[in-house]
């Protein structure tokens, strides 16, 4: 009950300021990956309002909830507890300065909460990011910065780079890291991804008394090359579809000094996602 409240009220509190806002967002995504050993369910809700402060500055918030499931092969993890879900509460709040119409700056802080089945102190963490856009000319841009991620499991630091392309008017090439991503558009109505992305989410665990003790963290990483696809069925309401594959998929246990204490080797999978979403 208590994880209920505080989940609904980050989303009550940002929905009583959307009607101040200048535009905003909302989505739902489902994800399933079935691995070798265990099948990966993910729900995502997520909302975003930006504001235009003035000519030169811009700000974003967006605010997601994820629950992932967690179905194990018992015959393979029948001596481990029921891990089985896992929440993360993210609140990203970033700012962007234009210095000219060349140069801006984009800083963004995310706290986030990872955790079992009972939000505590602990669970929070902070993520963030700053970086320098630069653009060359009409079609290209370059971004170069700094973040504090989970894209590799437990939180650190990581390069921004992105070369921005834009080809033509239906055609966009983003080549970067921590992602990289080919766009093409035929209409208004239609819009096809061919991705790249470096991914990750970290946890901390409930005690479990029929479990080794030194085990508080999980962390999850993969690489994942998909395909999307984006339909705008009305004018405001599109939906989402991804396929795709996680490459170097990793799911482990670690104690309280981040060392690896369980491997759970759980191999690669497909991934399969749908979504939808209201932009005004």
């Amino acid at each position: 009950m208590r994880v209920r409240f505080i989940i609904c009220s980050v989303f009550s509190i940002s929905f009583f300021g959307l009607h101040a806002q200048e535009n905003f967002s909302a989505n739902v995504n489902i994800k399933t990956e079935p691995t070798d050993k265990i099948d990966f369910n993910e729900t995502n809700i997520g909302l975003t309002y930006k504001k235009k402060i003035n000519d030169t500055n811009q700000f974003t918030n967006t605010v997601e909830y994820s629950n992932l499931k967690l179905n194990y092969d018992s015959n393979t993890y029948e001596s481990l507890p029921a891990l089985n879900r896992l929440n993360l509460i993210q609140n990203k709040l970033e700012f962007s300065h234009e210095m000219s119409n060349q140069f801006k700056w984009i800083l963004a802080v995310t706290p986030t909460a990872g955790f079992e089945q009972y939000l505590d102190w602990k669970d929070w963490y902070v993520l963030g990011s700053i970086s320098a856009k630069k653009q060359i000319n009409t079609a290209i841009a370059l971004e170069i910065g700094a973040a504090r991620t989970t894209i590799f499991g437990a939180p650190k630091f990581t390069p921004i780079v992105n070369l921005d392309y834009r080809i033509n008017e239906s055609l966009d090439l983003k080549i970067g890291f921590p992602d990289s991503k080919f766009s093409y558009s035929n209409n208004a109505r239609n819009a096809f991804s061919l991705m790249n992305q470096f991914n990750g989410s970290y946890y901390h665990l409930d005690t479990h008394k029929n479990w080794d003790t030194t085990a508080s963290k999980a962390v999850l990483s993969q690489m994942t090359t998909a395909v999307e696809y984006e339909r705008n069925v009305d004018k405001n309401w599109f939906l989402n579809f991804k396929a795709g594959y996680d490459f170097n998929k990793k799911y482990e246990l670690l104690n309280d000094s981040n060392n690896k204490v369980y491997d759970f080797r759980t191999g690669n999978g497909y991934v399969l996602g749908i979504g939808i979403k209201y932009k005004q």
